[in-house]
């Protein structure tokens, strides 16, 4: 029995939720009274209530989000009506601006906005000594990072051996571009780099292989950039046969030569960036205040392709104010031109007390009203065709950025990338009806069928190209148009169980 409860609802099993490490890290004396209940999306509302009131408890902590706040907030009407007297606190960034207008919040007695690292253990304190704070919006205390207990303690031996572990060497955002909430900060804030590289040598004696910097600005200081990347290169080069995985984000016009000089020695499968663009039109940059040198930016993500082994995940975000499809589809061919490995094509949303949300009345921006609040519309793009470019960015998630397909992309590309993708994009919802469940065997013979309607290259090149792409990533089935003996190209296996699936497709095609 746990008197105190933390929870939240994750997107997957893998996801371990870093916040609630940090709020039971940092319970003082209730910590060991208190227990992490996670779950995830999906699961039963009734099942979800029913495990957390087997532990008695007086209080639950819920971490409210994006992607769970509609299930969140079924669960909360549900925990109140089994156990009225139960008090629900709420925290995370979807509860953090606009409280009056949520149904979740009304629902709970105690809303904490913003960091509640410190917050929550005072609040906690104050419930279990019979004391009722009267006001129900508690704005969080932004406590000095050394002052934050660390939370990395707190992952189990089950997380360590099957979850993705997130990290922080730092928090906040020096820079204000507008569809991200990290431009309420007024700057970025590190951790002391000792007390945190010894934090990282202990998961790493524990088993874990797998980080990911949940870091806004990664190498915006290169001195701690370049100790951090030390860490890891130490662990590679003392067990090259036991490698790491590690996840950052990469302000993409900052790459200095002492960073180049260290991000070149990372062997395949070990390093990932994740590296936003978001658009290379200038007026829509400034229009939502972001900052970028385009041909700085350009030119470092070519040297990482060409120079080094890193997987480079690189962000556009479609539905920009002001930004129509044919700037958008100059991005996307110049981005597609610079060959990461991924192109994550997201579509903007607005979160909840994001500065986007000024330019609404003049640029037309229509949001969709309930989670995740997605642009609909703007006076730039129509409806139907963000239609068009939502199905667009779920066909090339499943096509392009899975790696399953590096042969047969230049043929479906050629030289004109988004107007060729868009063309396939169109043709195969008019064709299924479908934008999910497309299972990989019949993914190929529809590529096959539209590469040839639309003679990308003659049938017997695109038939052989779609083989060595199916045959190699561990297809088996016996597909349509073979014909005769086929060269069966062995699937290549992976090197690194640290490095994930889908990155090692692309680092071996």
């Amino acid at each position: 029995m746990s008197p105190v409860i933390l929870s939240t609802l994750n997107a997957r099993y893998a996801h371990a939720s870093l916040g609630l490490r940090y709020l039971r890290a940092n319970l003082g004396d209730w910590r060991d009274a208190s227990a992490i209940h996670e779950f995830v999306i999906g699961q039963k509302t009734e099942e979800i209530a029913e495990k957390l009131l087997a532990e008695n408890p007086r209080v639950i902590g819920l971490g409210v989000y994006i992607w769970n706040v509609e299930e969140s907030t079924r669960l909360v009407a549900q925990l109140k009506v089994l156990a009225p007297e139960l008090i629900i606190v709420l925290g995370g960034p979807e509860v953090s601006h606009e409280v009056e207008d949520q149904h979740i919040c009304a629902l709970a007695d105690y809303v904490i906005t913003g960091w509640g690292d410190v917050s929550f253990a005072k609040l906690v304190g104050q419930l279990m000594a019979g004391e009722r704070p009267p006001g129900k919006v508690i704005a969080g205390v932004q406590a000095p990072l050394p002052a934050i207990v660390s939370p990395y303690a707190e992952y189990t031996e089950e997380d360590v051996r099957q979850r993705h572990l997130y990290v922080e060497a730092s928090r906040g955002c020096p820079f204000k571009c507008e569809f991200c909430l990290s431009a309420l900060d007024k700057t970025a804030w590190p951790f002391p780099l000792d007390v945190f590289l010894a934090d990282l040598e202990i998961l790493y004696a524990r088993g874990a292989r797998q980080f990911k910097f949940v870091d806004r600005t990664f190498n915006l200081k290169v001195d701690t950039s370049l100790a951090i990347l030390d860490f890891f290169l130490g662990k590679l080069s003392a067990a090259p046969d036991d490698p790491v995985f590690v996840h950052f984000e990469l302000i993409p016009d900052h790459l200095p030569e002492r960073l180049k000089e260290k991000i070149v020695h990372f062997p395949d499968g070990t390093l990932q960036f994740e590296i936003g663009i978001q658009s290379f039109d200038p007026v829509v940059q400034a229009r939502v205040s972001r900052r970028q040198k385009n041909d700085i930016a350009a030119a470092n993500i070519e040297w990482l392709k060409r120079e080094t082994r890193a997987h480079l995940h690189v962000d556009l975000i479609a539905g920009l104010p002001g930004e129509d499809m044919a700037g958008f589809a100059a991005g996307f061919d110049r981005l597609v031109g610079l060959a990461p490995h991924e192109i994550q094509f997201g579509i903007l949303k607005r979160l909840r007390g994001a500065p986007i949300s000024r330019h609404t009345i003049e640029y037309g921006l229509r949001f969709n009203p309930d989670p995740p609040y997605n642009i609909l519309a703007t006076h730039a793009v129509d409806f139907p065709t963000m239609q068009r470019l939502v199905r667009f960015s779920r066909y090339w998630d499943i096509v392009a950025n899975s790696g399953r397909y590096s042969r047969t992309l230049s043929l479906l590309l050629g030289d004109s990338p988004f107007a060729r993708f868009l063309a396939f994009s169109d043709w195969l919802y008019a064709k299924t009806g479908q934008t999910h469940a497309l299972a990989q065997e019949r993914l190929v013979h529809l590529l096959h069928e539209h590469l040839c309607e639309a003679a990308c290259a003659p049938e017997t090149e695109i038939s052989e190209t779609l083989l060595a792409d199916y045959r190699g990533t561990g297809g088996r089935s016996r597909l349509r148009f073979e014909t005769g003996a086929v060269d069966r190209v062995p699937p290549k296996k992976r090197k690194s169980k640290a490095t994930p699936a889908r990155q090692a497709r692309h680092l071996q095609a």
